[in-house]
């Protein structure tokens, strides 16, 4: 039977990504999509994978190339029957800082300008001490880091496992509703969704408040979609 991890971060440094742009602010949604999860979790950045493309970069917090493989990197995952749910925050708080640059040079060519603006933005982190929880399913016994890094700022988290439970899936498909934010791309091709919010964000969107039908796995009072794999679109 598969088992799930039930955990919490939380953050000991500001946490920025630019979740949306509203002009010259560049907000941070208080969610976690599971992409970056399954990166900082080092679930993609392993010696397997290191081994296997020697001339590949660490993925986890670097990738030269910087072009998403989000399909490559994520299908064998689906392999070892691991998946990752994104966080959602069990409580946070938000700092905006304001930036500005110009030119630092100490010599340049005196040339006539026409306009004197300096070029200049805000950043909505979310603040230190924000939780945040999320699930990890897997079909055998995971080691996950007490220690992780998110963001832009490659920002410190503390994770804590608050609980491991092993499951069954139950034997008949229903309509139940999950509390927890979703990867629509990974559970429409095993559940029917009736109902749902969307949170607009990179790379893919997710949805909130769902309500599916379909097999879940029961933790606790929790029901969870069963056979959520990573699926993307063509």
């Amino acid at each position: 039977m598969p088992l799930i991890y039930r955990c919490q971060l939380e953050l000991q440094d500001s946490l920025y990504f630019a979740t949306r742009e509203i002009g010259r602010l560049y907000e941070t949604e208080p969610i976690l999509h599971n992409y970056a999860l399954c990166y900082s979790l080092g679930l993609v950045d392993s010696d397997r994978y290191a081994t296997r493309v020697p001339e590949t970069h660490s993925y986890r917090y670097f990738c030269a190339e910087q072009v998403p493989k989000y399909q490559e990197h994520l299908t064998p995952l689906n392999q070892q029957g691991i998946y990752v749910t994104p966080a959602r925050a069990v409580h946070y708080g938000a700092v905006l800082n304001t930036w500005k640059y110009a030119d630092n040079r100490y010599h340049v060519e005196m040339q006539k300008t026409q306009k004197n603006i300096p070029s200049f933005g805000r950043t909505k982190e979310i603040a230190p001490e924000s939780q945040f929880e999320f699930l990890v399913i897997s079909a055998q016994p995971l080691t996950l880091p007490k220690w992780i890094r998110l963001g832009k700022w490659a920002s410190k988290a503390e994770l804590e496992i608050r609980e491991t439970q092993e499951i069954k899936r139950s034997p008949t498909e229903t309509e139940f509703l999950f509390p927890y934010p979703l990867n629509p791309l990974d559970v429409m091709f095993s559940h029917q969704v009736i109902s749902y919010d969307v949170i607009n964000m990179p790379p893919v969107s997710l949805i909130k408040n769902v309500r599916l039908r379909g097999q879940y796995y029961e933790f606790n009072t929790l029901k969870i979609p069963a056979q959520m794999q990573y699926r993307f679109s063509s």
